[in-house]
């Protein structure tokens, strides 16, 4: 009745028996139920202080850029600016992003909670069911290494003792800024992670390009544009496996301008997860970017007991002033740093036996690739799939995934036998194995129905006649491990493994996990990362390339332990040449395996010339995938002249920066070329992919990368006559790079590389 009171105010005498009269005319046609006093006393609440902090700026720097946050005298932590080197930033101190931080607030880290309304980087679940959250600072500090400066600034929910921690790891000469969050329950009783970003990044400008990547199978990382508009722009998946299948997690923005490779301000980022990821773009009312990424909130309400904590998984992050070419290069380098097992070592050129044999082997038949791999200059032989298997023998793919013995029917001798005979020839040996999966037809399946992902009472769904093995269960990550280490004990001379990954999650559930199935899309891959932490424990040396029916597995957290991708299982050159090339705007060329494959192509029909398919496959890891008995004797020898000429610049790829010269996404040209750090050195791919009219066959290429003060002498690799007028002379960087190179195509699917040393 207070209101009452407060309504009345000075006409108490002649209003308040007219209004008591109504309120209990009110409250007697009530139901019964709603005029029953209340059991519990009226909600009242005590407001927790907050202790004051003194405002400051927090610089995370590399060579070339700049992220600064603003601890405000509220002791919130917003972001102020990302990108170029803005001198002293303290200048910044007192930095108003907009008229009032409620609108577009830039929060580093905005949580569900307080006046913070877009979209939440953490999102908490209490015991008493509320779900408000504000975290502010406590302290920072810094600490450098190697170059790598480590920022930590330590944040708190003074209400409910959630504390979380924002760390940043600056790259100092590779421009490149990673970003993970560290979330601590240090309350009295569990807690329900609704969403658990790894960062939030905000950007200012006038418009955003976004450049992100879909695909399908033999389809994979297709570039796509749009510009952001307002609202929300989402890149998720939430496969459980295979999740860069369709979507992979990274992008370029390009700010205030349209797509360049050389011009622009340019802000790439890579979310370093194997599993279930949403990126958001949200363009808020005052024009502001915020980017939100990291693990995908679907189906994990990720339980946190007291005490206990949670890791994110890393957010990478490069800015460049220099357009996407530039904002590769970094990421490319720290890669090759950090981001790749085996930091970009070249590896062997190989052939597999995928395409060349499928299923259908002898030893004998193994034995007589080998020699034709040997006789061509290859470096390595991959026996693929089928090699396995008795009960249920492995000889299409219905049957035999799950038990790893040793076909031998197929094989009498032995795995040894067939490694040994490879070494005899100069050759290392490989092996393909696909320890995550099952095939109902073994004895795995029968032995251990509990291994497998399902949700009780419910169909197991099969997909490529396959079941999915749930590695949240610690005895299945012990099988897993020992898939590889049984397979590998096969032969002391097993120097490559091919890791395969063949379809996604259906139907999830854990009978491992019991009632705590929110757990299940997050502990399958950190289980995964345990296996692999292990194998590398035991087998640093051992190459191992990440399959995932090609490229459904291409992130930079699985790529810490592996050193190379399979980008798809379409081997076709004219396919590879947008696959590659959107694969490169993110990830390097060392990772990227390119092989050599029969035509009519298996996977879409097309009939390319020999020459070009291997300057195709050149740009990357070089490899075969093929019966070379159905080579002619002049074939061979212009695979073994392909061959020796690529590891004479083979280094330039792997380790080389990568400038892109003529994109296949717009125009009828193709071409792109690796500099050696010193610029002395550099080889150019260059590519016809569809001709026009004879007056359009000559073509300009502007090079780039190069020093312009010196002179290349320029020649053409695999061939007798070249297609420019140039090759053999010397020429500056200038003028290579200002429009005199202009090699003439005579066809279709041709093609040119072209190597350049200086003087």
């Amino acid at each position: 009745m207070a209101f009452l009171n407060i309504f009345v105010g000075n006409n108490q005498k002649t209003m308040r028996p007219l209004i008591l009269a109504a309120a209990a005319l009110a409250i007697a046609i009530l139901p019964a139920q709603a005029r029953k006093a209340p059991k519990t006393q009226p909600f009242t609440h005590e407001t927790v202080a907050i202790p004051a902090v003194t405002p400051g700026i927090i610089s995370v720097e590399t060579d070339g850029t700049r992220l600064i946050l603003q601890v405000d005298a509220r002791g919130t932590v917003r972001t102020v600016h990302y990108g170029a080197p803005v001198g002293d930033p303290g200048q910044f101190l007192c930095f108003r992003s907009s008229g009032d931080h409620a609108f577009g607030a830039p929060t580093a880290y905005p949580t569900a909670g307080g006046d913070f309304n877009g979209q939440e980087a953490l999102h908490v679940e209490y015991p008493d069911g509320s779900q408000n959250t504000e975290l502010y600072y406590v302290s920072h500090e810094k600490s450098e290494k190697d170059g790598v400066e480590t920022t930590t600034i330590h944040l708190r929910d003074y209400v409910t003792s959630l504390e979380a921690d924002l760390v940043f790891e600056a790259f100092r000469q590779e421009d490149v800024i990673l970003i993970h969050s560290v979330i601590r329950n240090k309350g009295r009783e569990p807690v329900r992670l609704r969403n658990f970003a790894s960062a939030s990044l905000n950007l200012a400008g006038d418009s955003f390009l976004l450049t992100h990547f879909h695909g399908s199978w033999a389809g994979e990382m297709q570039m796509e544009q749009t510009t952001l508009t307002h609202g929300v722009k989402l890149i998720e998946n939430r496969r459980g496996a295979q999740v860069t299948l369709e979507s992979n997690p990274s992008f370029m923005l390009s700010v205030n301008s349209p797509f360049s490779e050389t011009d622009g301000e340019v802000v790439a980022g890579a979310l370093a997860w194997s599993g279930n990821f949403r990126i958001s773009f949200e363009l808020d009312q005052s024009g502001k970017l915020n980017i939100v990424s990291g693990i995908s909130p679907f189906a994990s309400a990720y339980p946190l007991g007291a005490g206990e904590s949670f890791t994110t998984p890393e957010m990478i992050y490069t800015w460049s002033a220099e357009g996407a070419g530039a904002a590769s290069r970094n990421l490319h380098r720290w890669a090759r740093r950090e981001g790749v097992y085996g930091g970009g070592k070249p590896t062997p050129t190989l052939l597999n036996s995928w395409e060349g044999a499928y299923f259908n082997f002898t030893t004998e038949t193994l034995l007589g690739m080998i020699d034709d791999a040997a006789s061509m200059g290859l470096e390595m032989f991959v026996l693929d799939d089928g090699w396995f298997a008795m009960d249920y023998p492995r000889n299409d793919d219905r049957a035999g995934l799950g038990d790893w013995e040793v076909n031998t029917n197929k094989i009498p001798e032995g795995i040894d036998y067939v490694a040994s005979y490879a070494h005899s020839k100069g050759l290392r040996f490989g092996i393909w194995i696909e320890p995550e999966m099952v095939n109902p037809e073994s004895n795995l399946a029968r032995n251990h129905p509990d291994w497998i992902v399902q949700s009780p009472g419910r169909e197991i769904y099969e997909q490529r006649h396959q079941w999915i093995l749930d590695l949240s269960n610690p005895a299945v990550q012990d099988f897993v491990f020992g898939v590889f280490d049984r397979t590998v004990a096969l032969s002391p001379r097993i120097d490559y493994i091919k890791w395969d990954c063949n379809r996604r999650i259906m139907s999830f559930g854990s009978p491992y996990l019991g009632k705590d199935q929110d757990r299940f899309y997050v502990e399958y891959v950190q289980g995964f990362y345990n296996v692999c932490r292990r194998i590398r424990e035991k087998y640093p040396d051992i190459i191992v390339q990440c399959c995932s029916s090609g490229g459904s597995r291409i992130d930079y957290g699985a790529l810490r332990y592996f050193n190379e991708v399979w980008p798809s299982d379409n081997t076709d050159a004219i396919s590879r040449a947008r696959i590659q090339w959107s694969q490169s705007l993110i990830y390097p060329a060392c990772i990227m395996a390119s092989h050599v494959s029969a035509v009519p192509n298996h996977q879409s029909g097309n009939v390319t010339p020999l020459k070009f398919r291997f300057d195709i496959a050149s740009g990357g890891r070089l490899g075969m995938e093929l019966q070379p008995k159905t080579l002619s004797a002049e074939e061979k020898a212009l695979a073994d002249r392909c061959i020796s000429s690529y590891k004479t610049y083979r280094d330039l790829v792997f380790t080389g920066d990568l400038y892109r010269i003529a994109s296949p996404y717009s125009g009828d040209f193709y071409a792109l070329m690796y500099v050696s750090k010193d610029k002395r050195r550099a080889v150019l791919f260059t590519y016809c992919l569809r001709y026009q009219l004879r007056v359009h066959a000559s073509h300009i290429f502007r090079l780039q990368g190069l020093e312009p003060g010196l002179n290349y002498r320029v020649s053409e690799q695999n061939v007798d006559k070249s297609c420019w007028w140039g090759d053999g002379k010397s020429f500056s960087g200038a003028f290579l790079a200002g429009g005199g190179f202009n090699p003439s195509f005579s066809q279709s699917l041709t093609s040119a590389v072209f190597l350049l040393e200086a003087e």
